[in-house]
Protein backbone atom coordinates (compact mmCIF):
# COMPACT_ATOMS: atom_id res chain seq x y z
CA UNK A 1 0.00 0.00 0.00
CA UNK A 2 1.20 3.24 -0.71
CA UNK A 3 1.93 6.05 1.79
CA UNK A 4 1.05 9.26 -0.17
CA UNK A 5 -1.70 9.45 -3.05
CA UNK A 6 -1.96 12.24 -5.17
CA UNK A 7 -4.41 14.13 -3.22
CA UNK A 8 -1.97 14.03 -0.32
CA UNK A 9 0.72 15.81 -2.13
CA UNK A 10 1.05 19.77 -1.12
CA UNK A 11 2.91 20.80 -3.86
CA UNK A 12 1.72 21.60 -7.42
CA UNK A 13 2.75 18.86 -10.45
CA UNK A 14 2.46 18.41 -13.91
CA UNK A 15 0.54 15.11 -14.10
CA UNK A 16 0.88 13.82 -17.70
CA UNK A 17 0.53 10.06 -18.42
CA UNK A 18 3.77 7.85 -18.48
CA UNK A 19 3.61 4.28 -20.12
CA UNK A 20 3.46 1.83 -17.69
CA UNK A 21 6.48 0.09 -18.76
CA UNK A 22 8.60 3.11 -18.09
CA UNK A 23 11.24 2.43 -15.24
CA UNK A 24 10.32 5.71 -13.52
CA UNK A 25 6.88 4.13 -12.40
CA UNK A 26 8.10 0.71 -12.27
CA UNK A 27 11.47 0.66 -10.35
CA UNK A 28 14.24 2.44 -9.80
CA UNK A 29 17.30 2.41 -12.12
CA UNK A 30 20.76 4.77 -11.63
CA UNK A 31 20.17 5.80 -15.78
CA UNK A 32 16.24 6.75 -15.37
CA UNK A 33 15.95 10.42 -15.03
CA UNK A 34 14.15 12.08 -12.13
CA UNK A 35 11.69 14.70 -12.91
CA UNK A 36 10.58 17.13 -9.32
CA UNK A 37 8.06 18.49 -11.31
CA UNK A 38 6.63 15.25 -12.43
CA UNK A 39 3.65 14.19 -9.66
CA UNK A 40 3.96 10.87 -10.84
CA UNK A 41 7.73 10.56 -10.26
CA UNK A 42 8.00 12.13 -7.21
CA UNK A 43 4.90 10.29 -5.76
CA UNK A 44 6.80 7.11 -7.14
CA UNK A 45 9.99 8.24 -5.41
CA UNK A 46 8.50 9.09 -2.14
CA UNK A 47 6.43 6.02 -2.21
CA UNK A 48 9.21 3.75 -2.75
CA UNK A 49 11.85 5.75 -0.41
CA UNK A 50 9.18 4.85 2.54
CA UNK A 51 8.59 1.44 1.82
CA UNK A 52 12.34 0.86 1.85
CA UNK A 53 13.09 2.75 4.66
CA UNK A 54 9.66 1.39 6.45
CA UNK A 55 8.36 4.91 6.76
CA UNK A 56 4.51 4.94 7.73
CA UNK A 57 3.33 8.51 8.68
CA UNK A 58 2.04 10.45 6.05
CA UNK A 59 3.99 13.49 7.30
CA UNK A 60 7.36 12.15 7.10
CA UNK A 61 6.05 11.14 3.52
CA UNK A 62 5.24 15.21 3.13
CA UNK A 63 8.50 15.80 4.46
CA UNK A 64 9.93 14.14 1.65
CA UNK A 65 8.15 15.78 -0.66
CA UNK A 66 9.32 19.25 0.92
CA UNK A 67 13.24 18.09 0.62
CA UNK A 68 12.65 17.17 -3.06
CA UNK A 69 10.54 20.78 -4.18
CA UNK A 70 12.45 23.17 -1.97
CA UNK A 71 16.26 21.46 -1.72
CA UNK A 72 17.06 19.02 -3.73
CA UNK A 73 20.13 20.12 -5.82
CA UNK A 74 19.27 20.94 -9.28
CA UNK A 75 22.31 18.47 -10.48
CA UNK A 76 21.16 15.22 -9.18
CA UNK A 77 18.99 14.12 -12.19
CA UNK A 78 18.80 10.01 -11.98
CA UNK A 79 16.37 8.44 -9.48
CA UNK A 80 19.04 6.12 -7.29
CA UNK A 81 21.15 10.11 -6.77
CA UNK A 82 18.24 11.18 -5.95
CA UNK A 83 17.19 8.22 -3.49
CA UNK A 84 20.53 8.47 -1.63
CA UNK A 85 20.46 12.03 -1.44
CA UNK A 86 17.09 11.73 0.53
CA UNK A 87 18.71 8.72 2.69
CA UNK A 88 21.85 11.45 3.65
CA UNK A 89 18.97 14.32 4.22
CA UNK A 90 16.45 12.32 6.17
CA UNK A 91 19.48 11.44 8.37
CA UNK A 92 20.37 14.95 9.23
CA UNK A 93 16.16 15.57 9.64
CA UNK A 94 16.12 13.16 12.72
CA UNK A 95 19.02 14.37 14.43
Amino acid sequence: MSLLNKIDLKYHYNWKPIPTEDSRISGISDTTLFDRNEGLEVLYLINAFADKHGITYKETGLIIERLIKETLPLNLRNQIHVMEWLNENMKEMVK
